[in-house]
């Protein structure tokens, strides 16, 4: 007996060797590299063979030889009756769109060039790729007749897309048109990231809520995106989405079952016909945390071209809220914008009604308001101010075509999306069809809420700006507002709504200042809840008056996650420099390699200083430089510091 328990016990033995072997059998025709052009990024696909009659995809990404992603698997989940009885196999190995597909072939693609965006962060953007086409088929095999070596209509194919650019990696699911005209509903993703042990990650639950750092076990749900971690081999890692259009929103959870690994998690189902492309999955990669930052052109990179002719209409700008909804309040706004050199003032939630209600009438403003609006958008316009309306999304919904041509002829310049729906695919196509309505009618659009871009403004830039941010509504903290940076700012502009004056203010008041440069956003809002009247000649306004909001260039000077970070934008021949501390006191070097070595500038610093005589305490001082000295400077805690450096006009 017991000879017989030995042999049985070494036939099993036998057999799970052989399993575990077979498990790790890579089919060699689907082994794929994909290299950045600057050979830092190296992304590996393959299939496997699990067992005898089940292969599934999987990729991994190392970043200059360290290790980013380990083996995750790749995959789209669909279901419908039709397209698993035209297949005709069952319903599980329909559905799982990663498993048993059948490689057909790969296509490889070089692109390298530039373009000017009608505005942003820089004047001239790189757009230099590596591109990998993986062609799948799903479904029947084995000859059917002799002219077509398969029946089309019992075969469909999906394409794994992959870019590899120097600011990262890019890969989606690609759906060519089938020959029946069948569509798909899919219900989610099997896309992992499997990290390294260690992985520490910037959690946060919802678009407007605060970060934990965390490793990846034990969240209480699923984090928003982009998603930054920290690895134990000391490399920054964000992953994220682009050109999220027509699809369901995707937020990250942890894989219930395998250690480590982040999950794509669809808000909903997505009902498509093909041709059709899912959005872009980003991971980028960087030593510096800073790096990430820099590298922020790869979400407008993923995105279409612009797509608006005429785009003279599409104006950047400072904006002042009007906080007391009357028509003499509105035209004080006004004439502070003059004085002070704001573009807008913003007529915010209440001017037509009660926004919640269904009922509340957009093309009117409320009996409860002195308003006239034409008399106001021309006494406006007469003064060179234009006028933004906010307008909430139950009265979008319905009175979108009534609103944009009455908007316009009123002369109003852009509206300012409440209160959207967001996440599931019917209300994400909604929205950005909504925006390309507006463009028709020349309106600019600000989108507040649970919003976070992937991208659209490229293609549609009267879409200048989007909240998705904890900002001065929330009233956050420095160590807050310096992990923004290297998370939320890493999708787009945010709309954050900086206050100078409101005393629920967290962090110091050149804190504020700096935030203008440190947060890039073409439609930035100041002064958020003040007015006019609180305004009493403070000196370092200057600050608000001469600073932009898009740019020539921009340097990401230094800086690490929810610590301190430091960044120089130029427009015309001026920089303006921004840098923020968290609740810690800093001392923080900024070296000026960004000016002309050894050329004289005036430098006017704009920093925290409670010696000062005024409410506010900053202090404003002019001194000489030369480009390439190292400024240093002593941040208080939750301060900052704001610079304009001018060159030094030559006598």
């Amino acid at each position: 007996m017991k000879n017989i328990h030995q042999k049985y016990s070494l036939i099993l033995l036998v057999f799970f060797i052989q399993i575990g072997v077979f498990a790790q059998t890579i089919i060699n025709e689907t082994l794929q590299k994909l290299n950045s052009p600057d050979g830092n990024y190296e992304f590996t696909f393959y299939q496997k063979e699990l067992t005898a009659s089940k292969k599934q995809m999987y990729y991994s990404l190392s970043y200059k030889g360290k290790p980013v992603v380990l083996e995750s698997e790749l995959g789209v989940l669909i279901e419908n009756q039709t397209f698993e009885s035209a297949l005709g196999i069952p319903n599980d190995t329909c559905k799982v769109w990663g498993e048993n597909l059948n490689f057909k072939g790969v296509l490889k693609n070089t692109v390298n060039q530039t373009w000017k965006p009608l505005y942003g962060e820089k004047t001239l953007i790189t757009d230099h790729y590596n591109e990998l086409t993986l062609t799948f088929r799903k479904g029947q095999e084995t000859p059917t007749n002799l002219t077509d070596g398969y029946d089309k209509n019992k075969s469909y194919f999906m394409n794994v897309v992959v870019r590899a650019y120097n600011q990262g990696v890019a890969f989606r699911y690609y759906f060519p048109e089938p020959t029946n005209g069948l569509f798909l509903h899919i219900v989610g993703e099997q896309t992992q990231f499997t990290m390294p042990e260690g992985t520490l990650a910037y959690y946060e639950p919802w678009a407007q809520g605060p970060y934990d750092l965390l490793p990846l076990k034990n969240w209480k749900g699923q984090s928003e995106r982009p998603l930054t971690m920290k690895l134990s081999n000391k490399l920054n890692v964000a992953i994220t989405e682009a050109q999220m259009v027509d699809y369901s929103r995707m937020k990250l959870s942890l894989n219930p079952t395998k250690p480590n690994t982040i999950q794509a998690a669809l808000y909903g189902s997505v009902d498509v016909i093909p041709a059709y492309a899912t959005p872009w999955r980003v991971i980028m990669v960087a030593d510096k945390a800073a790096d990430l930052i820099a590298n922020n052109d790869i979400i407008l990179n993923l995105n279409p071209e612009n797509q608006i002719k005429n785009t003279a209409f599409i104006k950047p700008g400072k904006v002042i809220r009007v906080a007391k909804l009357t028509q003499a309040d509105a035209k004080k706004c006004v004439d502070f914008a003059v004085e002070r050199g704001l573009q807008y003032i913003h007529l915010d939630a209440g001017w037509y009604g009660p926004e919640m209600k269904m009922s509340s009438d957009a093309t009117t403003v409320s009996e409860t308001k002195d308003f006239n609006m034409p008399e106001l958008t021309a006494y406006a316009s007469s003064k060179g101010i234009g006028v933004w309306v906010y307008v909430n999304q139950r009265a979008l919904v319905q009175q979108l075509d009534s609103i944009l041509p009455l908007y316009k002829k009123w002369g109003i310049k852009g509206i300012k999306f409440g209160f959207v729906q967001v996440g599931n695919q019917r209300w994400s196509t909604w929205l950005h069809e909504a925006i390309k309505k507006c463009a028709e009618y020349e309106m600019m659009v600000d989108i507040h809420d649970e919003y976070r871009p992937t991208g659209f403004s490229r293609t549609y830039p009267n879409l200048m700006t989007q909240e998705g941010v904890r900002g001065n509504e929330e009233m956050p903290d420095a160590n807050h507002n310096t992990i923004l940076p290297f998370t939320r700012f890493l999708a787009g502009p945010a709309d954050y709504t900086i206050a100078y004056y409101n005393n629920r203010i967290k962090n110091t008041h050149a804190h504020q200042l700096a935030l203008s440069v440190v947060y890039y956003s073409p439609i930035q809002f100041f002064y958020w809840y003040d007015q006019p009247a609180f305004y009493q000649g403070e000196p370092e306004i200057e600050f608000f008056d001469k600073v932009h909001t898009v740019w020539d260039e921009t340097k990401v000077i230094n800086g690490e996650v929810g610590e301190f970070i430091t960044i120089a934008r130029k427009k015309g021949d001026d920089w303006f420099v921004g840098a923020i501390t968290n609740n810690q006191s800093r001392q923080i070097t900024i070296p000026t390699a960004f000016l002309t070595k050894g050329k004289k500038y005036t430098i006017k610093t704009f920093q925290d200083d409670d010696t000062i005589q005024t409410r506010t305490k900053v202090a404003v001082k002019e001194q000489i430089i030369k480009g390439g000295e190292t400024l240093s400077f002593n941040l208080k805690a939750s301060g900052g510091v704001a610079i304009i450096i001018s060159e030094l006009p030559k006598k």
